[in-house]
């Protein structure tokens, strides 16, 4: 329990800290108009309040991974909690602060376009591609895993079909409505009861006295799986993931002061860490070691979610609680849909303003997504993790390279980015799903792979710095 307590206080100081250094190395502007007023349109660029925008932001990154993804990281022992706490802190948190931020100086963009003008024309095809596959992974697995708590809760009175078409609907008219007329009004809301739902899970680790392990480095997953690179991508959403950089350009259309940045993008990726670490000493405390693993591998996460929720809170309680879970994902996936519309009408210059471009666009994904509903879960997650990872390690390189050609200290990205290069590289050379190298061998090669990494973000930003040809921060008139 010490050592709950201790990670949870170590976050909110973080905020508090670290937070500050972050927004005073990149320098908030708080005369600068922000896309949200400059661009206006009514449907993507919609002027909101603070705490609307943060609790959005909150659902939007949130979907499963604060939960299933400690869940399954909790296999690993208290080692997870150190990953959950100094990945958001120096992570996490830095990465969904410098892609909003940096968003908001460049009219909205996303992170291709962003990838694009600071690392090169072919990273904008890269990420783009990376992005949507991501986007559509994300919103997949957040109609089946939600459905799939629906079904259940309902005791089988309609089939599992039928909710995730009902789910698919939903997706199609809040993808597709302007962002004030659904989820500017009922996400709120939604925040809301997520946080309760949190703050329950939490308080009766605490009340009950439950026996959260302390720490340890010491790997204790029953089936012996890795560390490093796992436990990295297993634990992506609450520590860093990429996800989160294709979500906080949906909110910097919408943030109406550059000042309130950091409480949006840095606090509530603290926030999000902070009900990872509930449900990770959740899940370690009712069902540690080989129990846990059994009742993973026999329901998935979303069985631990419901057993937790009932053996805490008791049947009401417990069904608001994974109420909160099934909200999680639902309010993600249709802001997953709505990020890459706006992804792929930016790259191929299509203005939105019509609803006929905009079902244009959005059909196709929704036809795909419906075809990668009839895979595999575990399958689809393994992809998703791989990607979702990778694009955290582009969009810390982006932020390096935005920092860097200003002459400011461009470290706070750089040395997650090298980290999570290394993650990555590893991960995909070892991995079945990709090269199937001995670990050995996958270490050498990752090792390489950063190392020419790092070198050519170097000699990209030195040759950069010398024809001072980019301008970092678009420019935006005043009178606008």
């Amino acid at each position: 329990m010490i050592t709950f307590f201790i990670s949870i206080i170590i976050l909110i100081i973080g905020y508090f800290t670290y937070g500050k250094v972050v927004e005073r190395i990149f320098g908030v502007q708080e005369e600068r108009l922000t896309p949200a007023v400059s661009h206006g349109d009514g449907v993507d660029y919609v002027p909101m309040g603070r705490g609307r925008n943060q609790l959005i932001q909150l659902l939007n990154i949130a979907g499963v991974g604060p939960i299933f993804g400690p869940i399954m990281g909790a296999l690993y022992g208290p080692v997870a909690f150190l990953w959950i706490v100094l990945g958001a802190i120096f992570a996490g948190a830095v990465h969904d602060y410098l892609t909003g931020m940096i968003s908001i100086r460049n009219r909205g963009a996303h992170l291709p376009e962003l990838a694009g003008k600071f690392l090169g024309k072919v990273m904008k095809h890269v990420v783009n591609g990376f992005s949507v596959l991501l986007l559509l992974l994300v919103g997949t697995v957040f109609v089946t895993a939600p459905a799939a708590l629906i079904h259940d809760m309902a005791g089988g009175w309609t089939t599992l079909g039928v909710i995730i078409a009902l789910i698919f609907v939903y997706y199609t008219i809040a993808t597709m409505l302007p962002i004030d007329k659904i989820i500017g009004r009922v996400y709120p809301i939604f925040g809301a009861l997520l946080l309760i739902s949190a703050v329950g899970i939490g308080g009766s680790l605490v009340i009950t006295g439950a026996p959260i392990p302390e720490m340890t480095l010491a790997n204790m997953h029953p089936e012996g799986l890795m560390i490093f690179p796992l436990l990295f991508l297993t634990i992506s959403c609450g520590a860093l993931s990429g996800f989160h950089a294709t979500q906080s350009p949906i909110i910097s259309r919408t943030t109406q002061r550059e000042k309130d940045g950091r409480k949006i993008f840095y606090g509530m990726m603290i926030t999000e860490a902070i009900i990872a670490m509930i449900w990770a000493a959740a899940a370690m405390s009712l069902f540690y070691g080989t129990d846990l693993n059994a009742l993973i591998a026999d329901g998935g996460p979303a069985a631990v979610v419901s057993e937790v929720s009932i053996t805490m809170l008791g049947a009401i309680g417990g069904t608001l609680a994974v109420l909160g879970v099934i909200i999680l994902p639902i309010t993600s996936g249709d802001t997953a849909f709505r990020s890459a519309r706006m992804i792929i009408a930016d790259y191929i210059g299509m203005k939105q303003v019509k609803v006929k471009s905009r079902l244009l666009i959005a059909s196709p994904l929704f036809f795909i997504s419906v075809l990668l509903t009839q895979i595999d879960f575990t399958l689809l997650w393994r992809y998703f993790s791989w990607a979702n990872q990778s694009t955290a390690m582009i969009a810390l390189w982006v932020g390096a390279m935005y920092l860097g050609l200003q002459y400011k200290n461009h470290w706070i990205a750089t040395l997650p980015a090298i980290f999570m290069t290394m993650v990555t590289f590893t991960y995909i050379l070892n991995a079945p799903i990709g090269f199937g190298l001995s670990l050995p061998l996958s270490y050498a090669g990752a090792a390489v792979g950063t190392v020419i990494a790092t070198i050519l973000f170097a000699r990209k930003l030195a040759f950069e710095r010398k024809q001072n040809t980019i301008d970092v921060d678009e420019r935006v008139d005043p009178a606008a």
